[in-house]
């Protein structure tokens, strides 16, 4: 069943003050952050709602069964089912690939690793490590793997308590522009 814009606002606000993992803010925060740094880039609509929405996974999560300590979530398809038909592949597709991208930073880029938190470092173990230099060729081979590379960083840089971010309001905004009824109704 999809999620209605409304049904997704209403899981950030009863869900959304929840800890991110072992980081030092809170799933909305770290969303409104994530999605502040995208616009801040100059990000498209749909690639600063997928920032948004790239942990919604997470919520969801929150509202089933506990996954067992030491296994991963596997976040990144959980939300994809109730995001279908509310939003295009332009969002999806970095959402799916966030960790994926992850992954791929670590192979190709030796500095990425150090600068990952602590929690990102357990979390990537959990996720299957590094690529493969194959896996990595193949993952940039996908459609939107740019975009899931920037929504990474995004997502790495986007912990800080103290950061000032526009509200859900206006990131609220962002999602109706970036729906497939928002892109229908601006033809």
């Amino acid at each position: 069943m999809a999620l209605s814009l409304d049904d997704i606002t209403g899981l950030f606000h009863a869900n959304g003050a929840v800890q991110y993992g072992a980081e030092a803010v809170t799933q909305q925060q770290h969303a409104l952050q994530c999605a502040q740094l995208a616009e801040q880039a100059g990000a498209s609509p749909a690639l600063i709602a997928a920032a948004l929405l790239h942990d919604l996974g997470h919520l969801l999560a929150a509202e089933r069964a506990p996954v067992a300590a030491g296994a991963d979530d596997l976040h990144q398809f959980m939300a994809l089912p109730f995001l279908r038909g509310v939003f295009p592949e332009a969002v999806l597709a970095p959402i799916r690939l966030h960790v994926d991208a992850k992954r791929y930073m670590c192979r190709v880029d030796p500095s990425y690793w150090a600068g990952l938190s602590p929690a990102s470092k357990k979390s990537l173990v959990l996720q299957g490590g590094p690529f493969s230099e194959g896996e990595a060729h193949d993952f940039m081979a996908q459609a939107f793997a740019a975009d899931a590379v920037a929504l990474r960083r995004w997502d790495d840089s986007a912990k800080d308590p103290q950061a000032l971010t526009p509200g859900w309001a206006h990131y609220a905004a962002v999602l109706q522009r970036a729906s497939c009824a928002g892109l229908a109704s601006a033809r």
